[in-house]
This record gives C-alpha cells, structure tokens and sequence, in this order.
C-alpha cells in the first residue's frame, strides 16, 4: 500500500484532467451512502467517515475536526483527513492519500464541473468570496473551464484579498484583477459568482444578481447558516451534489424549506444527474425557457468526488 502525502497530490494533479475525471466518474454507477459524523466532547469538535465505491474502488475518507486547535501553542491544524483506497474486485488496500489536499481539488473541480452545466458559455466575469485556501484552487479550476477576462475578489480581510489579487495576477497577466469594494455593486454585473467563505449569515442577496448568472455555493455545511439569502433560492434553478447530504446539512436550502419559501421538490437535479447527461443546461434550453434565469449550484462535498480524486492521483506515472 503507498502511502501519498498532501504535496505528492498538488505535484501530480491538473484541474482539466481532474475535472473530466470526476465528470466521467458521477456519469458512471456508483455507491455513495449518507456520511456520518459524530460530535465529540462539547460538540464543537467532530469525527467524521465518508464512503463510496465504483466498480474500479473502494473508498472512505475519515476525517478529524478540532476548532481549539486554532489557539494552540505551538499552532496545531484544526482539522486531519485520510482517504483510504480499496481495490473494489478483491479488497486489497492500494494507498493511504492526504485528504486535506484532496478536498481542496475536488471541491474547486467540483465548483467547475457544475459551471461546465450550468453557467453561460461566454461567461467572463467572475466574482470570487472568500481568501482561504480554497481561494487560488477555485480560480485555477474555473480559469480552466470559461474564457475569463475579469476577476474581483472579496474578503472580510482586505489586506489578505490583496495578496491574491497579486498572485492571480502574476499566474495570469492578461488578466484583469481587482480586490472588490462594493460586493452587491459587482454581484449585479458578474457572470459567475463562487463563494467559499466562513459566513453564519447571508453575503449574497438574490436582489443584487445579474439575471442569467451562476452561483455556486461551497462554503456552508451547517443547517443554521448560509451564504446567500432566500430571495436567491426562490429566483434560481437549483442544482446540488448530492441531494441527501444538501438536504441534511445545508442552510442555504433548509432554511427557506423552513420559511415555506422553497421545497426540496424543486432541486432541478444533481451532479451525477447533469453528468450523465453531459450537456450545457443553457445552450439546451427550450424556446420558452427564459435565458435570464439564475443558476444556483448548492455543494457540501462528497465521498465520490473524493474517491475520484485519489484515484487520479494513483493512476499518474509518479506512482506506478
């Protein structure tokens, strides 16, 4: 069994690859039973196991939660991943990979698999919430997939949001880059907006958006908090990972199914759905469709995208 660390991962992967790889995976059949997490001590910190299986593996990711850790003396991560890889037609253990990094590809690919369905071709500006580290990934995955001219990017901390203005802007010089001052002024002439943020109450109101945009929401996964607001949820056609862990963890749906404003009837489909269709819902719609419909995409990650991405990883000449 190899045994493959958080910088073997970020050497061996690429975003156009791993986004076909996860596009052909939720295509495919698989087995993806609900995640279980268990809260620990107070609740604040928490174990949580994530299977899946294809008929190529086996997988679990087990991951370690412990938000104290922030203030420890020396600094202690707060939260410790493993994903464990399972040959599916014997069971043999085939590699132990660092699941910290995983998540952070397959969530930024994941985010621009659904643009690949869901936003408009053309689009060009891109509106980017949150600076933490899944920040540069999910420019990278969504540069990968649409022409972009123009990126803002917005963060409680400006200081920080500078900093990866002038990194993006030296990744990619023809592009134009700025630090967003005004989030609902740029909300209402952006293409695409990410949000990969911390927020407990909405950053997003569904009356700042540009009609025909896509949303995509990544940041979330309790159901008392939410990154957009309401209005959003009931202007949109929306679109999840995973139906059963969105509508078990995500306020951003749970809480206007609670005001009666939204239904879980109304999810269009899922990943695996538009995958296997494999066509772009905007380049597809009916005449009497309207194309200023917003598009929402609602993400709290899933065991088979992470499977998907450790795979990838194993099958690069680098392992074999």
């Amino acid at each position: 069994m190899q045994f493959i660390s958080a910088q073997q991962v970020d050497q061996v992967l690429d975003f156009p690859n791993l986004i076909n790889a996860l596009q052909q995976g939720f295509a495919a059949d698989f087995q993806m039973p609900q995640r279980q997490l268990y809260g620990l001590d107070s609740g604040k910190s928490a174990f949580a196991l994530l299977p899946a299986w294809t008929d190529n593996s086996i997988a679990v990711k087990a991951f370690c939660y412990f938000p104290d850790n922030s203030t420890a003396t020396p600094a202690v991560p707060i939260l410790h991943s493993n994903i464990l890889l399972y040959r599916r037609s014997d069971g043999q253990p085939l590699a132990m990979v660092e699941g910290s990094s995983v998540t952070c590809w397959r969530t930024a690919a994941v985010s621009a698999l659904a643009a690949r369905y869901l936003a408009q071709r053309d689009s060009q500006h891109l509106l980017l919430l949150g600076t933490g580290a899944l920040a540069l990934p999910l420019l990278r995955a969504h540069l990968s997939e649409h022409p972009l001219r123009h990126i803002s990017i917005w963060g409680r901390n400006m200081a920080k949001a500078a900093q990866l203005r002038d990194r993006l802007q030296q990744l990619y010089p023809a592009l134009h880059v700025e630090v967003c001052q005004d989030l609902p002024a740029t909300c209402a002439r952006t293409d695409i907006i990410v949000a990969a943020t911390g927020a407990k109450s909405p950053l997003i109101s569904g009356a700042d958006i540009k009609p025909g945009s896509f949303v995509s929401l990544l940041g979330n996964h309790s159901p008392a908090q939410r990154e957009c607001d309401s209005a959003l949820v009931r202007r949109a056609a929306v679109y999840v990972d995973d139906r059963q862990n969105v509508l078990n963890e995500a306020g951003e749906l749970l809480i206007p199914i609670a005001e009666g404003q939204f239904s879980a009837a109304q999810i269009r489909n899922d990943l695996a759905g538009l995958c296997r269709n494999n066509q772009n819902v905007r380049a597809n719609q009916a005449a009497d469709d309207d194309p200023q419909q917003i598009t929402l995409f609602k993400s709290v990650g899933t065991a088979l995208a992470d499977l998907l991405c450790a795979e990838l990883v194993l099958r690069q000449p680098y392992f074999g």
